[in-house]
């Protein structure tokens, strides 16, 4: 089966909302890691990614015109020992907090439902990757409404095993709308490049200028070398 056109996928969307990609780079090097913002709203939009030591957060770029902090401030990127953690929300401490204490990833996401936003019912998104010796695998679940319903959460997991130039493509909305449609079916299988470079190049221009807001690639060597990491701002 042919992988998706990751530059295709975003071009022709004007609204996938928040996105995560994970892989492995083409020449099989590199853990591969990508995740966007987009908005709609002007609190939205009014975002910047910031990074800080074992993590990377959300803030408001002026902070006058934040109108409110909860579901746009959080912590997308966190790392502990051994693993990466990337969310589309404050579960990305949950995830955490469960893994200090010998929980599973799947054990954390079992007691989170998809965020409160009626009548969007936005899916929470989440993604793992975890560094063995020269080697990793990688999780991906959403947590969304049964079709708009928000007294039904379903939660799906999904575990991967990485081929080279194979990523995998979630997001939280199929397409623009009014109520915006969740994502549906399994995560796209995209084909990724070599490089962080080449990845946040690919990403950040196809998105939607007028939706796009903040875009973090992080690529991991699986020979230990230190990762290579770009943060792109919309509001600089």
């Amino acid at each position: 089966m042919a992988l998706f056109d990751l530059k295709k996928l975003l071009a022709e969307n004007t609204y996938p909302g928040r996105g995560i990609v994970i892989g492995q780079s083409a020449d099989g090097k590199n853990a591969m890691i990508a995740y966007f913002i987009m908005g709609r709203s002007e609190n939205s939009r009014n975002r910047v990614f910031e990074r800080f030591e074992g993590g990377m957060r959300t803030k408001a770029f002026d902070e006058s015109k934040l109108s409110d902090p909860s579901l746009i401030i959080y912590n997308p990127y966190l790392a502990r020992e051994g693993v990466d953690i990337i969310t589309n929300g404050d579960q990305t401490d949950t995830i955490y907090d469960h893994m200090e204490r010998g929980a599973s990833f799947e054990d954390a996401l079992m007691t989170r439902e998809f965020e409160p936003d009626c009548p969007n019912y936005t899916p929470r998104i989440s993604g793992a990757c975890y560094y063995g010796e020269q080697d990793f695998t990688y999780s991906l679940s959403i947590l969304k409404s049964a079709n708009g319903d928000p007294a039904v959460c379903n939660r799906y997991f999904y575990r991967y095993t990485p081929r080279s130039g194979v990523g995998h493509f979630i997001h939280t909305y199929k397409c623009d709308g009014n109520p915006i449609p969740s994502f549906y079916g399994e995560p796209e299988e995209v084909a990724l490049p070599n490089t962080a470079e080449e990845l946040s190049e690919l990403v950040w221009k196809n998105l939607n200028p007028d939706n796009k807001v903040s875009l973090f690639v992080r690529a991991v060597p699986l020979d230990g070398s230190a990762p290579t990491e770009i943060i792109v701002n919309k509001n600089q």
